[in-house]
């Protein structure tokens, strides 16, 4: 038979374990591919979150820099096709358009795959170096007027997509080969030295861009964990008050009654006082269960304020606190708005910045997590619960999404009124 602190020892361990959390955006691999692709591309700018936007934006620079440096090119060379057939000029321009539409595939392959550089998404690289070595192999067949031009198009096509890679082979092939192509194209050695240097330099743009993207998609990851912590130490703390509440007086109970049963078995009339001081100490471990389950333990305000600021710059978000003037009576409930507000932060938004202020007998808890014309977050379980403990004590919880006059980033806030007057009871 098992005692009471080792039941209430296997019950604090289950209730501190957590599920590992899920692919997230920084994920590298098939998994964070494999979320983007589910990813609905009509999703607008403003519900997108942080990391979707430096995402897009990333992806979206590295496909106009691919089409752009191509047509750039081109549109260079035209001035030396006057007198070329029209036949011949189609065809250049449909080659190049052919390399930059196998290219852009690549450009996605490339990004799902960082920060990794194995393996090689050889499905769309493939096609794209086959096309590229026709290009610079049809090239040497075109006369003087058109001769080169699809052949730097198509080379820059392949350094805006396959210089993406992590892989310092790669990026040294490209830089040098293309050096060398031109090298003995032209039989300058400048000309060569010329396309190294630009194609060194569109590696190191879309290998900084992929690299910026990481980084973001890595903190993002880091916010969700340090969400997921919080938590997990929260529930451990629970644990550990209900083991220190409940397991002496558990205990108690246990060694009380087997006394009592002995007592009663030799007809004992201690055996009855005994049951009455078992009573007793039930009573003790019910009271303090209700306090536990009330609000965990007493809350002071200050630690709660400062484990906010700590735990939000952590996070990389500011924090502006203004409770100076709070009264004293309402300190224990301002902490269990401070903490669950905090949490919900941490847990469900993107925000920046969070505000702690009181003024005019009203706590407001505020942040700017919610997009332009966004929808907001929606008040869950956590603040209803929250909302159901103050209305004893005269307070009013509301919680709702504010815009700006110009419709600019809105705010979601959580506002206690009703704090200029003593609390009405205790919160039961």
């Amino acid at each position: 038979m098992s005692s009471p602190d080792a039941d209430l020892d296997a019950s604090a361990t289950a209730a501190t374990a957590t599920p590992a959390p899920g692919p997230t955006p920084g994920d590298g691999g098939s998994a964070r591919g494999g979320s983007r692709a589910r990813r609905p591309r009509w999703k607008r700018w403003s519900e997108r979150s942080e990391v979707e936007r430096v995402d897009l934006y990333t992806r979206q620079s590295i496909y106009l820099l691919l089409w752009s440096s191509a047509g750039f090119i081109l549109w260079r060379g035209s001035a030396d096709w006057g007198e070329q057939p029209p036949a011949l000029v189609a065809l250049v321009v449909a080659a190049v358009a052919v390399t930059c539409a196998l290219g852009t595939p690549v450009v996605r392959d490339v990004a799902a795959l960082y920060p990794a550089a194995r393996p090689v998404p050889w499905r769309s690289v493939g096609p794209l170096l086959a096309a590229t070595a026709v290009v610079l192999l049809g090239d040497r067949l075109l006369p003087d007027g058109l001769r080169g031009v699809g052949a730097m198009a198509a080379l820059s096509v392949l350094s805006w997509s396959v210089g993406g890679l992590r892989d310092d082979r790669v990026s040294a092939a490209l830089v040098g080969g293309f050096g060398l192509v031109f090298w003995a194209t032209t039989g300058l050695l400048v000309a060569g030295l010329g396309a190294a240097g630009v194609t060194a330099f569109f590696v190191f743009t879309a290998r900084v861009s992929l690299w910026l993207l990481g980084v973001v998609s890595e903190l993002d990851r880091a916010r969700a964990l340090q969400a997921d912590l919080a938590v997990a130490e929260e529930r451990l703390r629970f644990s550990r008050d209900v083991h220190d509440v409940l397991g002496r007086r558990l205990s108690a109970i246990a060694l009380q009654s087997e006394l009592a049963a002995r007592l009663s078995e030799r007809g004992d009339a201690a055996a009855a006082a005994t049951m009455l001081e078992v009573r007793g100490v039930a009573h003790t471990a019910l009271r303090e269960a209700r306090a536990l389950a009330r609000g965990y333990r007493a809350t002071d305000l200050a630690q709660e304020l400062e484990g906010a600021r700590s735990l939000l710059d952590a996070a990389g978000i500011a924090v502006a606190l203004d409770v100076a003037d709070l009264p004293t009576a309402w300190h224990e409930p301002a902490g269990w708005v401070v903490r669950e507000c905090v949490t919900n932060v941490l847990r469900h938004s993107a925000a920046t910045r969070v505000e702690i202020t009181y003024a005019a007998g009203a706590l407001v808890v505020g942040n700017d997590g919610v997009g332009p014309a966004g929808p907001g977050p929606t008040p869950g379980s956590g603040l209803t619960g929250l909302r159901e403990r103050l209305a004893p004590l005269g307070a009013r919880l509301d919680a709702g999404t504010t815009t700006d006059g110009d419709g600019g980033t809105g705010r979601f806030v959580v506002r206690v009124s009703g704090l200029d007057s003593p609390p009405a009871q205790a919160a039961s």
